[in-house]
C-alpha cells in the first residue's frame, strides 16, 4: 500500500509512505513535491536499493486515486530491467480508504511524531529514518507482538 503524507499548507515537500502488508515493513521517503514524477523517481531510487528483490517484495501496490499517482506506466515500469514490469498498482474505490487500512493506520502514526501543519522542508532525513525505525520496531498484535523487522527480514532472506 502506498501513500502520501501532506505537511504544511503552500509547502511542497510531502513524506511517500510504502506498507508491506505481510510484515508491516514501512518505508518512509521525503519528496520533493506531491507529483506523479516524483512519486516515479522515489520508486526507481527504491528499486534501486532493493535492486531484483523489489518486484519479489513488492509484487503489487495499491493507491488511492490522487494524482500523484496517475502516471501507472511509469509506477509499474522497472528502471533496472528495462522494457519489463517492477510491479503491478491497483487502484482503490474513490473515497474507500479503508482499501489500504494498513496504510491510514500507519499515517497516523506518522501524525504523532509530524503533526498536521509540519513543514516538511524542515524535517531532516535523520528524523524521518528515526520515524521509520520506530514504526518499524514497535509491537504489534496482529504480528503476534513481534515488530515489523523481526517479520520482514527473515522473509526476505528466505525469497533470495
Amino acid at each position: 500500500e502506498m501513500d502520501c503524507v501532506v505537511g504544511k499548507k503552500r509547502t511542497k515537500e510531502v513524506l511517500l509512505v510504502l506498507s508491506e502488508r505481510k510484515s508491516r515493513k514501512e518505508i518512509i521517503i521525503k519528496m520533493k513535491d506531491k507529483t506523479a514524477d516524483s512519486v516515479v523517481r522515489a520508486l526507481d531510487r527504491l528499486e534501486r536499493r532493493y535492486g531484483a528483490m523489489f518486484s519479489k517484495v513488492f509484487r503489487t501496490i495499491t493507491v488511492d486515486n490522487g494524482t500523484e499517482f496517475s502516471d501507472v506506466e511509469g509506477l509499474e515500469r522497472s528502471c533496472l530491467r528495462k522494457g519489463q514490469s517492477r510491479t503491478k498498482v491497483y487502484y482503490c474505490h474513490p473515497y474507500s480508504s479503508y482499501e489500504r487500512g494498513t496504510n491510514e493506520n500507519i499515517n497516523g502514526m506518522i501524525r504523532r511524531w509530524f503533526p498536521k501543519g509540519t513543514d516538511f522542508g524542515k524535517v531532516t532525513a535523520k528524523a524521518i529514518k528515526a520515524v521509520e525505525d520506530w514504526i518499524n520496531t514497535y509491537p504489534r498484535g496482529i504480528l503476534g507482538f513481534f515488530t515489523a523487522d523481526d517479520i520482514f527480514l527473515p522473509w526476505v532472506a528466505s525469497l533470495a
